[in-house]
């Protein structure tokens, strides 16, 4: 059992964490906007170029498709100072979700942060000139002349789009080539795209009750150096339905945890294939639990052979 002089109790629920995030982020506010002395996020190399990159990201699905008022965009803008101030720098958008790129771009040119962001979007139409159009349209948008990576979204019209991405990546107008998918029916096309093709990045669901590309799609992205980024860490919201008034297990003070949202992230993020796992949110509260994951300690296969077992128990 955790100590009686630990702030966080073993029954800590996400909801308890986030009324600790709240308290850490007034803190954050006095201090000038910084956790003073805390820990930088942890970062894995790019396996294509060996450029280190932060292991938790920000996707922007649905959370940031949102109007123009200040109402709609300040809790966003909030949840990016967040994330920079915790060493963060990968943002992953696409045209299919509706606003949420033109409010990426609006907010990071409001902001100018002293970081430089990782930015991440997809292309998602068919044919080659409408490719073109619409990942031209999405950097103006994003308000960058070159985009750290783009990704064909979902698999559509991969052909076309990975053949005009190599000249752009040739010419610079890209830094790095991906594809996506966020279901497990695609995985035998995402094993032949990787295993046939020069790509720098898959983006793929994963999580601790969706496993499936463990048994091949990340041994293949290890062995053809791909990084894999993971979108739907939580299931959509199913996993904290699944622990719903469930204590946080007393252990999961061994590896630094003290949410099951930080559980959930540090166990995708305890696989050495995964470079980046990119959780949803338009929560300040969430944000300041979700970047938490990036730092401290991961669990050893032993520990997350007990998480899987503590979790089928329930």
């Amino acid at each position: 059992m955790m100590s009686p002089a630990n702030p966080f109790h073993p029954a800590l629920s996400r909801r308890g964490a986030l009324r600790l995030a709240a308290a850490s982020l007034a803190s954050l506010a006095l201090s000038g906007g910084r956790a003073t002395g805390a820990e930088p996020m942890s970062t894995r190399p790019m396996p294509s170029t060996g450029e280190a990159i932060p292991v938790v990201g920000v996707g922007t699905w649905q959370t940031f498709d949102v109007g123009g008022t200040a109402a709609e965009r300040g809790p966003l803008r909030e949840v990016l100072r967040v994330f920079f101030d915790a060493g963060g720098s990968v943002i992953d958008s696409s045209p299919m979700y509706g606003r949420s790129e033109r409010v990426v771009g609006d907010l990071l040119a409001a902001m100018n942060p002293a970081r430089r962001p990782f930015l991440a979007t997809k292309v998602w139409t068919g044919g080659r000139e409408a490719g073109i159009a619409q990942m031209r349209e999405s950097m103006r948008r994003m308000r960058t002349e070159t985009m750290d990576l783009m990704q064909v979204h979902n698999l559509v019209d991969w052909r076309t789009h990975l053949a005009t991405l190599r000249d752009w990546k040739e010419a610079g107008t890209v830094r790095y080539v991906g594809i996506t998918h966020y279901t497990e029916s695609a995985f035998d096309d995402l094993a032949h795209i990787m295993q046939s093709e020069r790509i720098d990045t898959v983006q793929l669901p994963y999580s601790i009750g969706v496993r499936a590309a463990e048994d091949r799609l990340l041994p293949i992205a290890a062995e053809r150096g791909i990084a894999v980024i993971v979108n739907r860490p939580f299931e959509g919201g199913g996993l904290f339905r699944t622990v719903r008034s469930t204590p946080l297990p007393g252990w999961a003070a061994e590896i630094d945890c003290t949410s099951w949202a930080q559980l959930f992230l540090k166990f995708i993020l305890a696989h050495p294939a995964v470079s980046c796992v990119i959780p949803g949110t338009g929560k300040v509260a969430h944000a300041l639990d979700n970047v938490a994951a990036g730092r401290g300690r991961l669990p050893d296969e032993a520990q997350r052979r007990r998480l899987i077992r503590h979790l089928a128990d329930l």
